[in-house]
């Protein structure tokens, strides 16, 4: 009985060889078969300024142009900002327009005037001194009163040399010294004006590229701080799958090696293109692993899709094969 059992065992062997093969080769095409899903980019519009969401145009879910308007926050601060940079602008503008047309005639007909009212006073004050030196000489007055003529000459000798000084500079017209300065303040309100303008824009959330509007974490009536995701964005485009790759497969790809995509739902295989892998693994401090604890580890990676796959939904489940 033992005879015949053990040879009906041996005459099965074969058979028991072939399956394991079988079971062995769908375990490894298992393992090789990595799950992920598709993706598409994600682009996010933040607030830059901490206001009030007034208006939301366009709701989840929508399909969106570049340039279309999806929010906007309140600007009626930034907008009196903006008014002030602007006169600004302007009182610079008409200073160096000033500057540049130089002194008017009604101007320099005043300063001549006041010149000529300057050196008459300053005749007077003159002939006075002489005067009273005659007298003090002749003991008919005290050196006091020679002393006081003396300043008042001297001092409306000045008074005539200033106004004479500023006839010359309204005649001459403005240093080029001083235009520059006037051209450089210009520039700078025009600057601080040009950057207010962009932070109003800026208060205005427009779509930076054709794409679906996946999310407003945000909503009306709420204030936010800059910094503050309000618009999620998945780019239309060809999406990729994202999928973790084992650490003992790691070796085995390289970015730009073609592989298999298989897609749930739809009954074609794709070939996919691996288009980045992660430098470190997901599980840190790699180096202070064993060998066994090392195998658990995974590597982000993305594989392109081929144009063909350009209506496949966001989010689906999918399985990479790997070499």
């Amino acid at each position: 009985m033992i005879t015949s059992r053990l040879h009906a065992f041996l005459s099965r062997l074969p058979f028991l060889f072939a399956f394991s093969l079988i079971l062995s080769g769908c375990t490894n095409d298992s393992s090789r078969r990595i799950l992920g899903t598709l993706e598409r980019d994600r682009i996010v519009l933040s607030a830059t300024s901490s206001e009030i969401i007034v208006e939301v145009l366009i709701p989840e879910g929508s399909r969106v142009t570049e340039g279309d308007l999806i929010l906007r926050l309140d600007d009626q601060k930034q907008q009196s900002v903006v008014a002030s940079a602007q006169a600004e602008v302007e009182r610079a503008e008409a200073y160096l327009a000033e500057l540049n047309s130089g002194a008017r005639p009604e101007e320099i007909a005043a300063a001549r005037a006041q010149v000529a009212s300057q050196k008459a006073l300053s005749t007077e004050a003159r002939k006075n001194y002489e005067r009273i030196s005659v007298l003090v000489g002749k003991n008919m007055l005290a050196q006091s009163d020679l002393d006081a003529a003396l300043a008042r000459q001297n001092s409306l000798s000045a008074n005539l040399q200033n106004v004479k000084d500023k006839l010359q500079l309204l005649l001459k017209g403005t240093r080029v010294e001083t235009l520059e300065q006037a051209e450089a303040s210009l520039a700078r309100a025009r600057a601080a004006l040009k950057l207010e303008q962009q932070k109003l824009d800026e208060l205005f959330l427009y779509a930076t590229r054709d794409s679906w509007l996946d999310s407003l974490p945000r909503h009306k009536g709420e204030k936010v701080a800059a910094g503050t995701p309000l618009a999620i964005l998945l780019a239309d485009n060809v999406p990729y799958a994202r999928i973790y790759i084992p650490e003992p497969f790691r070796t085995r790809v390289s970015v730009g090696d073609k592989l298999a995509i298989h897609i749930d739902g739809v009954d074609r295989i794709y070939a996919g293109t691996l288009r980045k892998v992660a430098l470190d693994p997901a599980f840190t401090p790699h180096y202070a692993l064993n060998e066994k604890e090392r195998s658990q580890l995974v590597y982000l990676a993305e594989v392109q899709l081929p144009p063909s796959a350009a209506e496949l939904p966001t989010g689906i489940p999918v399985q990479v094969e790997l070499p």
